[in-house]
This record gives C-alpha cells, structure tokens and sequence, in this order.
C-alpha cells in the first residue's frame, strides 16, 4: 500500500493570500452594461447643475442632482408601470425624510433622538418589500443629511429640488412608455421560454441543476412582472391575460423536464428547437396563425407531456380570446387589491420578531453613530451615519462583507475624488466631470456592492464640495467617516447580535423541507386540484431560490458563519432534487403510471417532516439513514432514493 504523502506547508506567498470568503466577496459580477440606466444616469444628475449654474444658485443645482442619485439608485425594474413604484414611491419617503432632519438640524441631542426615531421605522419598513426597502432606506438617508448639513432656502425647498431631481429619473425612464408599452414584460415571458428551451436541452446532462435554476429565476421575475401589472388592470386587459395564460401554458413543459432528466435519455432537439420558436411568437406576436408543431413521435412520458404542452402553446398563441383560458387555469391568481396588500403588511410589520429585531439594530447603530459626533467634533458627520444606513440594509447582502467592501469602495472611490477636486476647476467644469461620473454608476452597480460604492463616493463628495466648497478637504474626513461608520456596524450591528455568526439559514431550509412533505401529500392525492397543486409547487421553488440567495450572501461571511453555510449547501440542492422527483413522478402517473398507495406517500411524508424538525433541533447536519418499506417498481422509488440521500448526508465538521 503506497505510502500517503504529507501536504507540503504553506508558503510565504500562499500565508499572504486572501481568504476565501473575502476572495468570493469581492469577486466582480457579470451582467451586461445598462446602457439605457447609463443614459438617464448621465442626463438626470448633470442636467441640474447645469441648470443650477446658469441660474446662479449652484447650490440648489446640486440637491436636485443629489435627488436624481437617490433615482439612479432605484432604477432597476424593466416594467414601466413598475419603474413608478420603484422610484416614485422612495421619492416621497425621501422628501419627509429631509423635511424631517433638516427641522432638527442643529438641536443636538433632540436630532440624535429623532433621527434614531427615523432609523427604527426605516429598518422595520425595509423588511416589507423592495419597494419599502428603497423607501425605508432614503427616508433615512435623507433624514441624516438633512440633521447633518445646513439645507438653503426655506425648508420646502431642500424636499422639492432633491424630489424633483428623482422624478426626473423618473420622467427620463418613462420616455418611451407610449412606443414600448408591454414590451418588458412579453420580452420577459419570451426569455422564460428560451430558458425552458435550455432546461430541455439540459436534460440528463451535468447542466440540468444550473439550468433548472435559471428557469426558476426566469419565471420568479416573468409572474413578478406580469401579475403585478395586472393587479392594476383588474384582469381586463387581454395582453396581460395572454401572458398569464402563456406562463400557464409552459408550465406542463417545466413540470416534464425532471421526468426527462431522470430517464438520463437527451431530449429530442426538435423540442427545444419548438419551444425557442414559440419564444420568438410570443416575444413579437404578429397576425400570422402560428402553425402548428411538428414534433417526432415521443417515445417516453416526458417527451408526450412535451408534446401536448407544445401543441397547447401553439393553439394557445393563435386563440383570439385567451380570457376563457385563464378563467379555467390561472394557476398563480391575481394578488389581493392594493389596500388588502398594504394593510396586511403593516400588521406583519408591527408584529413580527425580525422586523422588531432589525428596526432596533439599526436604530441602536444609528443612535451611536449620531451620539459620537455630536460630543466629538467630526466635521460633515453625516457622513458616519450614511454609510452606518448603507451597511446595514438586510436585503442587500451580508453585513459584515457590506463593511469590508463598503470599507474597500470608498477608498477606491476617493481615489478618484482627490483627482477631481485637486485638478478640476470649480463652476461648468463640474457638468461634464457630473456626466462621466454619473454615467458610471449604474456600470458598476451591475458588478457588486464594493464596485457600487467605488463609483457613487466620488459623485457624493463632488456635489458636497458644490455645497460646502471644502474642496480637497473632503478626501481624509470621508475615509475616516468611513471607516467609523463601518466599525460601528461590524460591532454594534453584526457581533453583538447572536444571530448574525448563528446560522439561522437552517429555519428557512427546514420550513422548505417541510413544505415539500405537504407537496408530496398533495400531488398523489385527490383532495388538492391541479391549480392548487401548481401554485405549492411555484411557491416551493420560489421559496427554495430565496434560499439560495441566502446561503450565497452566508458563504460571503468569515469563518464559522461561511463554513456551516458551505456544510449545509448539498441539502438544498438534494431538497430541490426531491421536489423535481415528486413533479417526474406526477408525471408519469399522469402517462400511464400506476397510482402509489396512500401508505407510500405518508411513509416519503413523515421521512421528509423528520428532517425538517432535525434541521430546527441542530445547527449542524446529522447523518439520519431512511429506510422505506414500499416495492422497488414503485413510481416513487425514484422520489425514496432522492429523500434517502438527503437525510444521509454527512454532518460537517464543528466550526
């Protein structure tokens, strides 16, 4: 037996590199250059201080240039109608929210008192919804440097030029509204459809569990997008009917694509070749009848669900009225009226833990970070709490990595100021230097959080020094701001709180777990109906990709956090393999199949339901062996391999 070698130590160089987490935290995004956002950018951020220099008020140039950055910033739907609530509704939390701080400026410790007051209803606003995150976020922001900075004119003026630079974002955005509207959300649904062309092609293959999460993010932004569209239009538009009932339509075609992979046999090319051409239908629909498929005799259970779903779309796609379609399939529904939504998330928000939990972190945060510069003299103290407010945003990623990079960008970023405010002259100067650098923000936004900040800190500083004229004096004060703002949060924000180096991804695995135990029930019983049985299974893989994003904003945390994270990963990915089994296995029953016994199911059920409380007992995984009762030529014998196989999987070393 060969003697097992030594790993040779580590050298000089390898004891200097980086580690791993810090390496994936500032490891660039790829994503392609929104050039239209790129041209908002420049055109909303420099066309105020153009007009500010020409009127003489600079100043007030600059505040609306400020609210156009704030626009910038939550410019990021592609539906127009959502690009309202996205930049419209923040606008008006950031008007009260200067209102707010510039009344108090000056009041010493009452403003520290009121802008605290603002930080807890900001951090429990944050955990509604994206919208009331941008929301909560600029209510806050705005509040700090309306308390931190003396704002000119009245005190309607500072709110109405900074809410006026934001609808300009928002004015830019909708431009073309009349010429293109619709077309975002067809463009959406199409590209689901190139993405389930894809998951076909993948079937398998290696590829399948990469693809099979594109087409669950593909079709999380499609129903996004579609239905909240149609919550406005109260169902009686026919456009937003035809592509409820397309995403219906494919989802037959989704539901086949496990039963395929399982068999390990590719997939006809016509098939995808089929559902891309039908992407191109939906993406520009024309008067032409589309015809109809011609597809190859299929020759497994997948292939003739594939078949049928095809032929579905194409009759689906040449029927004038698809409103009768709907009416008998809609298998997500249409969300609750706008009032039912809002007032149920303010109840959720006054009663739930994690929104008390947060608004108080934040709060504490920012009541230290207020409280320190107001016994010590830190000139432009702002500053402290603004990047205390970016930090700690929940839903933006992981607190501790926010710092280190936050930390990182804003020394990259004043890099750039120093080369600006040392070399460029004061006065038109500033326009075109605005117009390069507000070009570059929603560049670099695309690429991570660090690279958001690098280029948004040198915009900061240029409309400051408009505002103060400071000048080259702003550089070091606002890497020390920084770097404070940054130590507050590590300590106050992130140590301090038990919760943040527990892991606490295992409750939500654990839920998802469970949850698939009642889509097992559900999907070889008779008591659930088909539309029912659908939207369990969207929501499952919904909540199972919120999951995945969790455990990626975990893996970015030092170590013991990113270690258990790491540990704990092959049992999503074994979860998501369950929830395809159960969908391969309706299938095939529903293709000539024989029915599982009740005994069966409730044996898969309670294997299922004991992981899951497992996951709420442990931090750690703890290797539990199933064993099922039920024959091998059982239709869920796949399904009992799958379930076997996540409740065997090792636990990882203690960290």
């Amino acid at each position: 037996m060969p003697r097992r070698e030594s790993p040779a130590p580590p050298g000089p160089l390898s004891a200097l590199a980086p580690p791993p987490w810090l390496v994936r935290t500032l490891k660039p995004q790829t994503a392609p250059v929104p050039w239209a956002a790129v041209a908002r950018a420049a055109v909303a951020m420099a066309l105020p201080l153009l007009i500010g220099l020409a009127a003489g008020q600079p100043a007030y140039g600059a505040l609306a240039s400020m609210g156009a950055l704030s626009g910038v910033i939550g410019d990021t739907a592609d539906a127009y109608r959502m690009r309202i609530f996205n930049i419209a509704v923040p606008q008006l939390f950031g008007a009260i929210g200067v209102t707010i701080g510039s009344l108090v400026f000056g009041h010493g410790w009452v403003a520290v008192g009121v802008v605290t007051l603002v930080a807890l209803v900001s951090g429990m606003m944050s955990t509604i919804g994206a919208v009331a995150s941008v929301s909560g976020l600029l209510l806050l922001l705005n509040s700090v440097v309306g308390a931190g900075l003396p704002m000119p004119g009245e005190w309607w003026l500072a709110p109405a030029l900074m809410t006026s630079g934001g609808l300009l974002v928002l004015l830019l955005a909708l431009l073309a509204w009349p010429l293109r509207s619709g077309i975002p959300e067809r463009a959406a649904v199409a590209a689901t459809y190139r993405s389930v062309a894809a998951l076909l092609e993948a079937a398998g293959t290696e590829r399948y569990d990469e693809a099979r999460t594109a087409v669950t993010a593909s079709l999380n932004q499609s129903y996004d997008l579609v239905l909240a569209r149609r919550t406005r239009a109260h169902g009686r538009n026919p456009d937003l009917v035809r592509l409820i009932a397309q995403l219906n339509a494919i989802t037959p075609v989704i539901e086949a694509a496990p039963a395929a992979h399982q068999c390990g046999v590719p997939m006809p090319p016509e098939f995808p070749a089929e559902v891309r051409r039908l992407a191109d239908e939906v993406a520009s629909p024309g008067a032409a009848r589309v015809p109809e498929p011609v597809l190859p005799e299929p020759v497994e259970p997948s292939a003739d669900a594939v078949d049928h779903a095809l032929r579905h779309v194409a009759e689906l796609l040449n029927d004038p009225d698809p409103h009768g379609v709907v009416h008998v399939d809609d298998r997500l529904g249409r969300p609750a009226a706008l009032r039912v939504r809002a007032r149920r998330a303010a109840r959720n928000v006054v009663l739930s833990s994690a929104s008390w939990r947060y608004g108080l972190r934040l709060a504490l945060c920012i009541g230290i970070a207020q409280s320190l510069v107001s016994l010590i003299d830190v000139p432009r103290s702002y500053w402290v709490a603004l990047t205390v407010t970016f930090v700690l945003k929940p839903d933006f990623g992981s607190v501790f990595s926010r710092a280190v990079l936050r930390a990182i960008g804003t020394a990259a970023g004043l890099v750039v100021a120093a080369a600006v405010l040392a070399e460029v002259p004061r006065g038109w100067w500033d326009v075109p230097v605005m117009l390069v650098l507000a070009a570059l923000i929603p560049v670099f936004t695309t690429r991570g959080y660090g690279y958001q900040t690098a280029a948004i800190t040198p915009v900061i500083l240029l409309l400051s020094d408009v505002l103060n004229h400071q000048g080259f004096g702003l550089v070091v004060p606002r890497l020390v701001d920084s770097l404070i703002g940054c130590g507050i949060s590590l300590v106050a924000g992130y140590l301090l709180w038990p919760e943040s180096w527990h892991t606490r991804i295992g409750d939500s695995l654990a839920d998802a777990v469970a949850d698939t135990a009642s889509y097992v029930e559900s999907a070889f019983g008779t008591a659930v109906d088909v539309a029912a049985r659908a939207r369990m299974r969207r929501g499952l893989y919904r909540d199972l990709s919120v999951i995945r994003t969790e455990f990626q904003r975990a893996l970015t945390e030092p170590p013991p956090m990113g270690a258990r994270a790491a540990a704990w990963w092959p049992l999503v990915i074994a979860v998501e393999r369950i929830v395809d089994a159960t969908t391969a296995a309706r299938v095939r029953i529903r293709h000539g199949a024989g029915e599982p016994s009740l005994t069966e199911v409730g044996e898969v059920a309670r294997q299922l339901r004991e992981l899951a409380q497992g996951l709420r007992d442990s931090e750690t995984l703890e290797e539990v062996s199933a064993s099922f009762m039920g024959a091998q030529e059982s239709v869920l014998e796949p399904l009992r391999q799958e379930v076997a196989a996540a409740r065997a999987i090792a636990s990882p070393p203690r960290v």
